[in-house]
């Protein structure tokens, strides 16, 4: 049997990036039915590949999700830097990265859990935690002061955006409540 033929035979079998074709998989299940909802079996499926491929790029579920939540943390960080270049006064640059950071926790629910929940250790995932890092590295970055008051004035305004958006999903505040479209600037 030739090789188009076989091909031919199993669409989606063959993936220039398994890699990045299990990861996309895996981030549909997260956005669509949550973390808990991920399997290898189904990442596998959904990939069209055979139940043990994903394991040639994750040793672990939860490397998988890793994988998934570092993605999720730089697309978090490239939307904080976008706000951030945005705004020229350093006031209205915080806000606007406090927009920004409760816009990525509405609009991606699920995968703010994922990123920011406790399912994930990030001492066990170097890339994760880089990822985290870069961006809140984006909010201590645009705090006037430097130094011990910096960053604990940076981790006062992650406190106050964390908490606003968990209060938000977890429908203990609706969100058309006026403090927050005011702070969406809708």
């Amino acid at each position: 049997m030739s090789t188009s033929l076989r091909a031919a035979e199993k669409p989606g079998y063959h993936h220039g990036d398994l890699r990045r074709a299990l990861v996309a998989a895996a981030a549909k299940i997260v956005q669509r039915e949550g973390a808990g909802a991920v399997t290898l079996r189904e990442v596998a499926r959904l990939a069209g590949v055979s139940h043990n491929a994903p394991y040639r790029h994750f040793d672990s579920l939860s490397a998988l999700l890793a994988a998934v939540a570092t993605e999720g943390f730089e697309e978090f960080g490239a939307k904080l830097r976008a706000a951030a270049e945005a705004e020229p006064d350093a006031k209205r640059r915080r806000n606007a990265i406090g927009r920004a950071y409760l816009r990525f926790a509405l609009d991606n629910p699920r995968l703010y859990r994922l990123m920011f929940g406790a399912e994930l250790d990030r001492r066990e995932h170097a890339e994760l935690r880089a990822a985290a890092d870069n961006a809140f590295a984006v909010l201590t970055g645009t705090l006037s002061r430097t130094g011990r008051t910096g960053q604990a004035d940076a981790i006062n305004a992650w406190a106050f955006v964390h908490g606003l958006a968990h209060l938000v999903l977890d429908k203990q505040i609706k969100p058309n409540d006026p403090a927050v479209v005011d702070l969406l600037g809708k």
